[in-house]
């Protein structure tokens, strides 16, 4: 599946949570995203931290904010709420994002985190600080 993250340097945070580009829909300004947490994302409990689950929708929301902007903004994050809503078992996960509201200096997002099953495990909502992104610096 051809994006615009192609062309953009896969960052080690990504690589670590098994980040793959699913789908996206730019009409919705959705995002699909895949990750993968092996045994390395567990707590005591033996489920995944909710740090990782967290770092999984920011994961989500991010890039869903770039590619509905085709890479002219991003928007790191000021403020985000997280809910783990059940406990999450090592394996693949599906992270879908959509941007809720962009402006010219705010942008707010939201993802949910299913896992293997469908089950949602994880949500977020996020606000983040609007920035010009690398596509809007390449013209």
């Amino acid at each position: 599946m051809s994006s615009i993250f192609d062309d953009f340097p896969s960052p080690s945070s990504a690589r670590l949570l098994g980040w793959e580009m699913k789908a996206f829909d730019a009409d919705r300004k959705t995002i699909e995203i895949g990750f993968v947490a092996d045994d390395r994302f567990l707590n005591p409990a033996g489920t995944v931290q909710g740090g990782f689950l967290a770092a999984m929708l920011d994961d989500t929301q991010g890039p869903a904010l770039y590619a509905a902007a085709e890479g002219a903004v991003y928007a790191p994050t000021i403020d985000f709420h997280v809910v783990c809503l059940k406990p999450a078992r090592p394996g693949r996960f599906t992270g879908k994002g959509r941007v809720v509201s962009l402006g010219k200096t705010i942008a707010v997002t939201e993802a949910e985190l299913f896992d293997e099953g469908g089950i949602l495990v994880a949500r977020g909502t996020f606000t983040g600080r609007v920035m010009e992104g690398a596509m809007a610096r390449r013209d």
